[in-house]
Order: C-alpha cells, then structure tokens, then sequence
C-alpha cells in the first residue's frame, strides 16, 4: 500500500466517532447500530493495513545455481527447446528469464517452446498475484533448496531413487522389507539425517512417527452430506515406472504427450503403499484430504459435535447455541479453501520469480548423461557411490529416476512444493479448530494388500498427532511418486504454516465472540496462540 493510500484510510479512520470499549474484537458485547459497524469495520481493516505495514518485505535468496551455470543445468526448463543431452537452450532460456522479469502478460504467450511441445506451462502469471487477506509471499521466509553439487542434494536425490524402488512395499510390510535397511544405510552414507527402518520416508514431527505410516484421515469414511464417501480407489498396478529410457525422457522435458498411460486395477482398494498414495496426490484438488479430515473430525466429536473443538471455542460445551458461520463448520471448510489458495499462490511466487528449481527428472537425467559419459557434471560423489543408483541400473538399464507418473512432473518449478504448502496451511487451520490432544477413537490401518481396514491396536493416536501426519502424507507422497525432493516438501509445509498463521492472526480480528484466539503447536512442537491479529509464543 502507498504512503498516500495509506494516509487516505487512516485519515478516513479518523473521522468517524470512538467507539471507546468497542475496539478491539472479543470485547464486544450485545449489537452496533450501522454507523457503529461501519466505524468498526474500518477500523478493523486498519488494523490488518497496519500488520501488514509492520511485515518487512524478505530479500529473496536462491541457491545461486541459475547464474553458476552457463548450460543451466539446474533450472526448471520443462516444454523449452532441449538439446540431445536435454539441456535448454541457453538463449531460450535467458528469453523465458527477460518474460518473468517483466511481468507484461501479454509476452507470455511467447514463451520459447520446443518443436515437439504440446503441453502447457503451469500459470506462470500466478507468481505475481496479490491477495488482500494474510501475509503477502514477500513478507515470508524461505531458505534457498540445496545447490545443485552439494552433499544436500545428493542426498535428497539418494532418498528418491530408494523410494522408487520401494514404491510398490506394502506399509504393513515395510520396516520388515530387506531394502528398507539396506536404504538406512545408504542413506547414512551419504548424509542424510539419521534414519531407521521405522523412521524411513516419514515425516519430521512427533506424530509422523507413531502409529501407521498412514494417517486415519486418508483411510476411514467421510460424511458427506447425504452420503458417505469409502476411502477406496481404483489404483495404479504394481511394477509401473516411467521415464526409464532416454529418448522418453528427453520427448517428456521438451513436453511432448506422454508415450505410455497408467494401468489402473479394477478392483477398488485402501492404499497400502507409496505408488497408492502417488496416484492419490496425482488426482486430488488442492485441499481436498483435509476438507475430508474435517468432515470426519467433526463426526468424532458426538452427538452434539463439539467434543473435538478447541478448548478455546467459546462453543465448545455450550448448551444453548452452537458455531457455524462463525467458529464452526462454514467457518472451517472456507478458511481451509482460502489458506489452499494463498498457500498456491506464496508457492508459485517462490517456484517461479525466486528459485526456478528443476525438477527430480532433471536430476537424474544429469546422473545417467555424467555416468554414461556423455558429459562430465559437477555431481557429488556420494550420490554417484550410492547402492540405490546400481540397483536402478540393474532394474532399468539406466540411471534414470524411475518415476510414477506417465508424465513425469508437471511444467512448473520443483520448490516448494504446492502440495507441502498447502498441506501446511490447512493442516494449521484444522489444529487452530480442533482438539490436538483428542485420542483418536477405534483406529484402523489397511491390509497390506489395501482390500479391507483392520483394527490399529499399537499406541494411542492423537488428533493433532495424525493431522500433522497428514500433512506429511500429502506432501511426501509427491516425493514417492519422483516429482519432489525431501527438501522442496519440507520447506514446503513450514511456509504453508506461516501463510495459514498469518490468514489466521486476520481471521481473529473479524469475530464479536469472547474466546481466547486460535491455540496450537507448529511443526516443530512449539505452542502459538493467535488473538486480536497478533501471533505469539506459549
């Protein structure tokens, strides 16, 4: 906002009458008259301007990759003229950089396209929308991705190749599966954080790390309306990899159509397994697991269904009135809509006006042309020893990154993820609504061959154990299906909680009843509340 816009409102603010006691939110009692509301409302949205205003604009930082390689080896250039190693051409490329520099929306539709290309680039332009709710991108921190010789990066790659290969191991059977120690120690060797068998492709907080793999939301029945939605699916067959082949690859990266289609069985089933969980984040809508995990947290709350509310909502044991449009049900469902969308939109600021990263595929390609001997790259020798990569040679015939999708990645830069970001976001929004410490009633895991759901009869789960859970489910499962690394979804979600905190802090400002504002723990444990737009610790 400019300094004159600015004065304009505060100016506006000044004008109207005090409203004394009526100030701030939470301490309104009893109806205004128009003109009172009026006052408040302005004075309300002053209050956001103000916040936003206190938020210093963060100097972005990339990993430095795109200016250190002539032959941009590093950077996102899906649907671009390739050469036959399957690097963009430079000039192209510096042309597509002159087109986001600009931001003039009409030279988008010269963007530099390959011969072959008929897929389309991913809503470039999004980089550059606004939204008047929450903290802008700007205004939010994310640390560069790994660059590109880095130990770092060989070891989110190192992580990939071993989850190709276990794709297809049932979740029931994975700590007990031979390669799952074999990739704890490969994945040691090269740096990677400590990992077990039991810890191996989880998530990072408390909750990722008890119970199933899975979390309860993405399994048990949702209420929808009238009917109610089985979480069971036709899904991918076992044993399906793509982009194995160099000329395949090479077609899919100038963005030819895809040369193969996924096989689907025919019977419906529970997931059971990273290649399930792929094809679950191949399909979905933004927020969809978590409007779903809404709707049958809500059910676990009884009859009434407010057992599962936070202990701050002011309804939560109310006899005489219950929340809907304001701290219930519509309240819920839109927020997380509009913590998504925002969590899009910080995302794709990121991918493409900051850190252009490409994508896993890339990566690969790069190992299969250096190890061939076609090209020499500057590769870390961790990722070039690693078991993981020998067992793919043996499985394929080349070093390629097997991976889930007939497609490969979609046509838009690897960090963050959309996917993490929007897990973190709505994860946020259902932890800020709901009970953490609500144990989770009658627990349930899938067979391991995904047709029925058996009792869990292991440890207590909890509510916010297994959202946070959820949250990783959404986004690691993008790293299975080979189109993410660990880093672009872990950075991914924490950005999504800062977008979904600032939405929130926002949201408060906005409601007459007495509560306590919104409690929660973050990822990393640590407890916030937010109340009256402001965010603070314990």
């Amino acid at each position: 906002m400019s300094a004159v816009s600015r004065r304009r409102l505060l100016a506006t603010a000044a004008l109207v009458l005090p409203l004394g006691g009526l100030a701030r939110a939470a301490e309104l009692a009893g109806p205004l008259t128009p003109e009172q509301r009026r006052q408040l409302v302005i004075r309300r949205r002053r209050d956001a301007v103000d916040a936003a205003l206190e938020r210093a604009a963060v100097a972005p930082e990339s990993n430095g990759d795109e200016g250190r390689y002539p032959d941009y080896r590093a950077s996102f250039s899906k649907t671009m003229p390739h050469d036959d190693l399957g690097e963009v051409d430079p000039a192209a490329y510096r042309e597509w950089l002159a087109i986001l520099d600009s931001g003039d929306s009409a030279r988008f539709a010269q963007a530099p396209r390959d011969r072959e290309a008929v897929e389309r680039l991913n809503n470039p332009q999004a980089a550059y929308a606004i939204d008047l709710v929450g903290a802008d991108p700007s205004a939010l921190a994310l640390p560069p991705p790994p660059p590109f010789a880095s130990q770092a990066m060989a070891a989110d790659m190192v992580e990939l190749y071993w989850r190709a290969l276990m794709r297809d191991v049932s979740f029931r059977e994975f700590e007990g599966n031979a390669l799952a120690p074999a990739a704890v120690e490969d994945l040691a060797a090269v740096g990677s954080r400590a990992r077990t068998t039991a810890t191996l492709f989880r998530g990072e907080t408390e909750g990722d790390r008890r119970g199933p793999l899975l979390s309860q939301f993405l399994w048990r029945d949702v209420p929808y309306g009238v009917s109610t939605l089985e979480q069971r699916f036709r899904l991918p067959s076992r044993g399906q990899d793509f982009l194995v082949t160099f000329a395949d690859w090479l077609a899919c990266q100038r963005g030819a159509a895809a040369r193969a289609s996924l096989r689907l069985d025919p019977t419906p089933r529970y997931m059971a397994s990273f290649r399930d969980l792929g094809e679950y984040v191949h399909r979905d809508f933004s927020f969809q697991a978590f409007m779903n995990a809404g709707l049958i947290i809500q059910r676990m709350g009884g009859s009434r269904g407010d057992g599962v509310l936070s202990h701050t909502n002011p309804y939560r044991g109310s006899s005489s009135q219950f929340g809907d449009i304001t701290l219930g049900n519509k309240n819920l469902l839109s927020l997380l809509a509009q913590a998504s969308l925002l969590g899009q939109k910080a995302s794709y600021y990121q991918k493409w006006q900051v850190h252009r990263r490409a994508r896993p595929e890339v990566f690969g390609a790069r190992i299969d042309v250096h190890l061939g001997g076609r090209k020499s790259y500057d590769l870390h020798p961790a990722v070039l020893a690693s078991e993981a990569l020998a067992r793919t040679r043996a499985a394929h015939g080349s070093w390629l990154l097997p991976q889930a999708f007939p497609e490969g990645s979609p046509t838009h830069p690897s960090y963050p993820s959309a996917h993490a970001v929007n897990a973190g976001a709505c994860a946020t929004v259902l932890k800020a609504f709901f009970d953490e410490s609500f144990e989770i009633p009658e627990a349930v895991q899938a067979s391991a061959d995904g047709a029925r759901l058996e009792p869990w009869s292991g440890e207590t789960l909890t509510l916010g154990g297994e959202i946070d859970k959820l949250a990783a489910n959404i986004a690691l499962g993008r790293d299975g299906a080979g189109v993410h690394f660990r880093t672009d979804s872990m950075h991914g979600l924490q950005l999504g909680e800062e977008v979904a905190l600032g939405l929130l802090a926002e949201t408060s400002l906005s409601y007459s009843e007495r509560f306590d504002g919104f409690a929660l723990k973050r990822f990393d444990g640590e407890k916030v509340r937010v109340s009256r737009g402001a965010i603070q610790s314990g």
